[in-house]
């Protein structure tokens, strides 16, 4: 079976092909500043690399553009579209109504339309995407896999606020959770690499890139994770605050800023970059100015250590003892130092680094010593495979 994975934001359209036999990928790409000025497309298949600048003023010209290319003579993977045989869509918010991956129907298209209010950023493209694909290839089977579907094992304890219950009810303000596609690709990915059944192992997944979270998952189900109603509470990340006191927003609204100029403030003008003031929030930045002696970034880095270690010692004790804590994502994978900086931090909970083990990139390891009663380990995340792998269960029902 030949899979399509479609990721589509609000000014870009990621894309991958995969031969399911092999979980091979055949081709990917993106087209990035769709209706801006100047867009590109970049496009890679057996090795050869295409890309440019190209002509497209929205999705439907986009995905247009990379039809094309998949059935180029020179350089595409298909002698025809109809040997796609699905699609698999990244949506980010399912709400509490989508648990689970699912065929793409008018009944889920709605679900995505009504929880544009909880992702105004995110579902308003994944839903555009969903319907370029809809006309570019009809009849082929579409499936929606939901960022928040693997947290909707959350108990009311982990995911209701404290605010009148009345809310919830009337508005749906909870925790939803995010990064779930990678949360499950590296939880099953981590339990396959030791050697244990995913219901038979506790973990704490740490997706750490310009975005970060944090799950407690339990016997393959989640018991609670670090983001929110939002993508903007728990750790700090990026350009994200993490958690505040709430009241923060209160104190900035009476110095006389909108509630749009708080939320750019808080998602885009925090984190690494608000603390550090580098005008960067690139990690690797944070730390080549921290070896040189700059105390911003030093605070900055030591918030975000600090941070992830309070959640990991939470998260330790709500699951009554984990065996392992994962560390994915672009930091998590490839950072050295940083996991360094949180491992030298965990020795209470019963996890002593092994310098030699961590000094890894990018492939799965463990990063402890053998006599560590918690593991740290190193695992690639995968959220376009997981996709891929998601859309085929669904197909087989």
């Amino acid at each position: 079976m030949k899979v399509l994975v479609i990721n589509a934001g609000s000014s870009s359209l990621k894309f991958q092909m995969y031969k399911m036999a092999s979980e091979q990928v055949l081709a990917k790409g993106i087209v990035e500043r769709i209706g801006l000025d100047r867009p590109v497309f970049k496009f890679e298949a057996d090795g050869h690399k295409r890309g440019g600048e190209c002509a497209v003023k929205n999705h439907d010209d986009a995905l247009h553009l990379i039809c094309d290319k998949l059935v180029d003579k020179e350089i595409g993977v298909l002698k025809s579209l109809t040997e796609v045989q699905a699609i698999g869509h990244r949506v980010v918010h399912g709400g509490e109504k989508m648990t689970d991956s699912a065929r793409i129907t008018a009944e889920i298209k709605n679900t995505i339309r009504d929880c544009f209010v909880l992702a105004p950023l995110h579902n308003p493209p994944n839903l555009g995407g969903i319907d370029a694909c809809e006309r570019a290839f009809p009849g082929t089977v579409n499936v929606a896999v939901f960022d928040t579907a693997f947290h909707q094992t959350m108990p009311p304890d982990s995911y209701l606020y404290a605010i009148p219950y009345e809310y919830y009810t009337k508005f749906g303000i909870r925790k939803y959770g995010f990064h779930g596609t990678s949360h499950k690709f590296v939880a099953q990915a981590t339990a396959d690499f030791l050697g244990r059944p995913l219901d038979k192992i506790k973990l704490i997944t740490c997706h750490l890139g310009n975005g970060a979270s944090v799950a407690a998952i339990d016997n393959g189900r989640v018991l609670d994770t670090s983001m929110g109603m939002t993508p903007l509470a728990g750790l700090v990340m990026g350009t994200r605050c993490g958690d505040i006191d709430p009241a923060v927003v209160l104190f900035l609204v009476k110095q006389g800023m909108s509630a749009d100029q708080i939320d750019g403030l808080l998602n885009k003008k925090s984190g690494l970059l608000g603390v550090a003031g580098l005008n960067t929030s690139d990690m690797r930045d944070i730390i080549t100015a921290v070896e040189s002696g700059n105390e911003q970034a030093r605070q900055a880095l030591g918030m975000f250590v600090s941070r992830l270690v309070f959640y990991i010692g939470a998260y330790h004790t709500l699951l009554g003892g984990a065996d392992a804590v994962v560390f994915t994502g672009g930091i998590g994978e490839n950072s050295v130092y940083v996991r360094s900086l949180i491992l030298a931090r965990l020795g209470a909970l019963g996890c002593t680094p092994d310098a030699v083990r961590n000094d890894v990139m990018g492939k799965p390891a463990v990063v402890s010593t053998a006599a560590s009663t918690l593991q740290a380990v190193v695992m690639p995340t995968n959220e376009e495979l997981m996709i891929a792998r998601e859309t085929v269960r669904v197909l087989n029902g």
